[in-house]
């Protein structure tokens, strides 16, 4: 793998949990970094901006005291995430609170600059862009990221439209450092074709809405349980950026999930208030096409415990050594 060691050898198992709009939270972030997988949430989730400040005092004091009970087990490292996007007008103000607490990684999101990247590397930390297709990606490197996340065809939230294979395959070609890969990753044995492709780390979400700890609605739990690949849309009327949507969700907004308008990409927002049009939306579900495997509401470390026995028997079942 190319990530630091220092972060390796805390992981149980080669994943990194994506940080969910308004459903992350300290109580989702801490359970996964404790199962041994690195746990994130976007900064934006703490509202006001008072409240990033208790998150990060709370993450950092738990997972610090758990380590110091469980020198044998410690916990994984966590990330924050950054939209680098010209409405976050938080993000200066986001980035000093990441600093004062020397968050270990920093995801960054629609927008790359390299003086955000400097600023983490100044304290320590790691930071891992999202990109959709190569292009993003050199850009992202040039600009001093050290990692990229290849969100591909059928990943929860703002998705790519690009193979697997086909994205990881161009970004190997010339990128030797991090990669996690995204896309419809839910079990163990997903875990373990991700690697094979190139990636050092899976990426995945979407199962982990419906854990106990997730800050979703019980509804929307519920719909994950019941609906599989099928049901997933993908749309970007309702941020302005193409994702992936829980079809019953948009029908129980009164809309046709066949037939949805195209949105204008130059009226998104991310900023502190939130945009009228998320908030609009707010009843329509995020979610990526991995969600068939997801039988039950269960806590988050569980999860973890299953993708783990299911990795080993798929490492064994071909031999691959640990």
């Amino acid at each position: 793998m190319s990530l630091p060691v220092e972060i390796t050898r805390r992981l149980r198992l080669p994943v990194m949990c994506s940080p969910l709009f308004i459903i992350s939270n300290p109580d989702l972030v801490i359970a996964q970094c404790k199962a041994g997988v690195i746990g994130s949430f976007p900064s934006l989730n703490a509202r006001p901006l008072s409240q990033l400040d208790e998150w990060l005092h709370r993450i950092t004091e738990e997972l610090a005291a758990w380590d110091r009970d469980h020198p044998e087990q410690p916990s994984a490292p966590f990330a924050v995430n950054q939209i680098v996007h010209k409405t976050n007008d938080r993000l200066e103000q986001d980035l000093e609170l990441c600093g004062k607490y020397k968050v270990p990684m920093v995801i960054t999101s629609l927008g790359a600059r390299e003086d955000l990247n400097k600023a983490v590397h100044g304290w320590g930390g790691l930071v891992m862009h999202d990109v959709i297709d190569d292009r993003f990606g050199r850009k992202a490197i040039e600009k001093g990221a050290d990692g990229l996340i290849a969100v591909a065809a059928g990943a929860g939230g703002h998705a790519g439209r690009l193979s697997p294979f086909a994205l990881i395959q161009e970004l190997r070609q010339w990128f030797d450092g991090p990669i996690a890969l995204s896309g419809s990753i839910a079990n163990g044995r997903s875990i373990l074709a991700a690697q094979a492709m190139g990636a050092d780390l899976a990426y995945i979400g979407s199962m982990f809405i419906a854990s106990e700890e997730a800050n979703a609605d019980e509804g929307y739990k519920r719909m994950i349980v019941d609906s599989n690949a099928s049901d997933i849309v993908y749309s970007n009327l309702f941020t302005g950026v193409h994702g992936n949507y829980l079809a019953p969700s948009i029908i129980n907004a009164g809309m046709d999930p066949a037939n949805l308008p195209e949105s204008d990409p130059s009226k998104m927002s991310f900023g502190s208030g939130g945009s009228s049009k998320s908030k609009a939306w707010k009843d329509i579900w995020g979610c990526g096409q991995g969600i068939g495997v997801v039988d039950e509401v269960r806590p988050a470390g569980e999860e973890v415990a299953r993708l783990a026995r299911e990795y080993e028997q798929a490492r064994q079942a071909l031999g691959v050594p640990a």
